[in-house]
């Protein structure tokens, strides 16, 4: 499922929502002007769960203080298709949580959901020793809330299943509900791997931090 947009336009334009959009693509470009040092760049700003509770870096290149990296990391990627999508769904759903709490404390908010997404899947394999870096757990955040607050939005939605190719309007709550259980499903048994790949517990921890965080933060002007 690739959501396209949502039938809810927000009151005020999300300036904090394109800042972050720009700065990942500002960032994306510059990783790709490295070259051969690109690795470099990711290791030192990426997240490692073993650095991260160890303080011992496991590569000569994570010199940045690890708790730093839990911001930084999050304006890395891996390649395009994995920033496009991030900020695809970014686009889509961070309009109206902005619009709901503001740009300062959004920015905020943002921030904190990426934070502890990342805190999430370090809990699940503190002795990984491979670079976790990308929005998607602040994203996950973003939709968390989204499901709290605008559960009845409707949500177009490309649908691809083989030849067959549609674009339906779906309940925010159905689309990110489905979306849910899927990183519910495919994380479990990657708890404890000390692999690499996609870090679904951060975007299961963004997911309920998210929808936490808004709670509270919403109720707070």
């Amino acid at each position: 499922m690739i959501p396209l947009r949502v039938e809810n336009p927000s009151a005020r334009f999300p300036f904090v929502t394109m800042i972050i959009i720009s700065l990942n693509i500002v960032v994306f470009t510059y990783q790709l002007s490295l070259g051969t040092s690109e690795d470099i760049f990711i290791w030192k700003y990426s997240a490692v769960a073993k650095t991260l509770t160890t303080f011992i870096p496991v590569n000569s290149a994570s010199t940045l203080f690890p708790p730093l990296t839990l911001i930084t990391s999050l304006f890395l990627h891996g390649d395009s298709l994995h920033l496009l999508g991030n900020m695809l769904f970014l686009w889509v759903f961070a309009g109206n949580v902005e619009d709901k709490l503001g740009y300062i404390r959004f920015l905020l908010f943002y921030i904190l959901c990426g934070i502890l997404s990342t805190a999430a899947q370090v809990a699940t394999a503190p002795s990984s020793a491979f670079p976790m870096l990308g929005a998607s757990g602040a994203i996950a955040g973003v939709m968390g809330a989204y499901f709290l607050r605008f559960p009845r939005t409707r949500v177009r939605t490309l649908i691809i299943v083989f030849f067959f190719i549609r674009v339906v309007r779906l309940p925010a709550l159905l689309f990110l509900g489905i979306w849910f259980i899927f990183q519910i499903l495919v994380g479990a048994p990657t708890i404890g791997s000390a692999q690499g790949g996609v870090a679904y517990f951060a975007h299961i921890g963004g997911f309920l931090c998210g929808i936490i965080l808004f709670n509270v933060m919403e109720k707070y002007k």
